[in-house]
């Protein structure tokens, strides 16, 4: 099954076109790293929590939003493969990142369920 590597990113609103041209930027990358999709989505119903939420777990600022996103690899070797060569690529060095990377959280996810209509 697919391996999933997920983002939850506190971005600023002014910046939406911006993060919206970086992720089209970075997908041609991603590709041609064996990335099989890129997805971003930018939080329009994301409520605050008592105990935790999205929200609280960038800790969002005001005028912000957050991006829940994800890549899907055919499997984790090809994801940590690409990681690892992601890392010496100038390409993705000089990417435009309009986003707080210091309260970007992500991690990687075996699919264990998928089924779509």
């Amino acid at each position: 099954m697919a391996y999933i590597t997920g983002f939850l990113t506190p971005v600023k609103t002014e910046n939406k076109d911006r993060y919206i041209e970086s992720a089209r930027v970075a997908w041609p990358l991603f590709k041609g790293y064996g990335a099989l999709a890129h997805v971003e989505n930018w939080g329009e119903e994301v409520p605050d929590g008592k105990v935790t939420s999205f929200p609280m777990s960038v800790k969002l600022e005001d005028g912000e939003a957050v991006v829940f996103s994800w890549l899907i690899w055919p499997d984790k070797k090809t994801a940590d493969d690409a990681w690892a060569r992601m890392q010496e690529d100038p390409a993705m060095a000089n990417m435009d990142m309009p986003f707080d990377g210091k309260r970007m959280m992500w991690g990687g996810f075996e699919t264990v369920f998928d089924e779509r209509a």
